[in-house]
């Protein structure tokens, strides 16, 4: 019997997962979301930031497109 609690909590977690949560909606309010997500989709595939300059690249100019640097007081480095 328990089993079946154990496996309605999987599911249950599976189908929590899927709602936007605090971060994926300031992700998505930035206008950047693809941008994001592929950069850190490269980083995790090659564990190395210096193998995604094109994907950060295209976040940083994305980022500056929607006036995300002045509207959070971004500066570059």
């Amino acid at each position: 019997m328990s089993n079946l609690g154990d496996k309605n909590k999987v599911i249950n977690a599976a189908v929590d997962d899927d709602e936007p949560d605090e971060w994926d909606k300031r992700i998505f309010s930035t206008g950047c979301a693809t941008e994001n997500t592929k950069m850190n989709d490269c980083f995790y595939e090659k564990k190395d930031w210096r193998q995604c300059k094109e994907e950060l690249d295209n976040f940083k100019l994305c980022w500056k497109k929607q006036s995300n640097d002045k509207r959070t007081s971004m500066k570059d480095a």
